[in-house]
């Protein structure tokens, strides 16, 4: 799951892609979780929920693809906006071809954004899972 598997492509692949990484550190994980309602009512989810059984310890995932360029990624600055206001802490984990290098710089310097590439250790070291197991291995128990 260190990127080097099969690509990414399409949105729910890579809701599909964070649960299976999720899961392969040990972590539990749930899609589509409700939480809430946004300013004009509109049910709020998010996209998947990952939760450390050993000690708690949750995080929101947004999960935003774009296979090609376009409009889209210039709603993710809003999503990170968005994040703010959930109950829990949360990232954006972004995919595709779509985004350029430009919006990618600016994702990841907001310190709310991950590439697919760069989440197995970004999980690691949120979830305090160990550092020393070689990428795309399952934590112990």
């Amino acid at each position: 799951m260190s990127g080097k598997g099969k690509a990414v492509e399409s949105g729910g692949g890579l809701v599909e892609a964070v649960v299976s990484l999720g899961r392969m550190l040990g972590l539990e994980a749930r899609e589509q979780f409700k939480v809430g309602r946004r300013l004009w009512g509109a049910e709020r989810h998010i996209d998947v929920v990952l939760r450390n059984p050993r000690n708690g310890k949750t995080l929101g995932v947004e999960c935003k693809y774009q296979s090609v360029g376009g409009t889209a990624e210039e709603k993710v600055p809003t999503t990170i906006q968005d994040i703010g206001a959930w109950p829990i802490d949360g990232i954006v984990v972004f995919a595709g071809e779509g985004f350029t290098e430009n919006m990618k710089s600016f994702l990841v310097s907001t310190g709310k954004a991950v590439e697919l590439n760069d989440l197995e250790p970004w999980l690691r070291l949120y979830f305090g899972l160990d550092l020393t197991q070689p990428r795309g291995t399952r934590d112990a128990e």
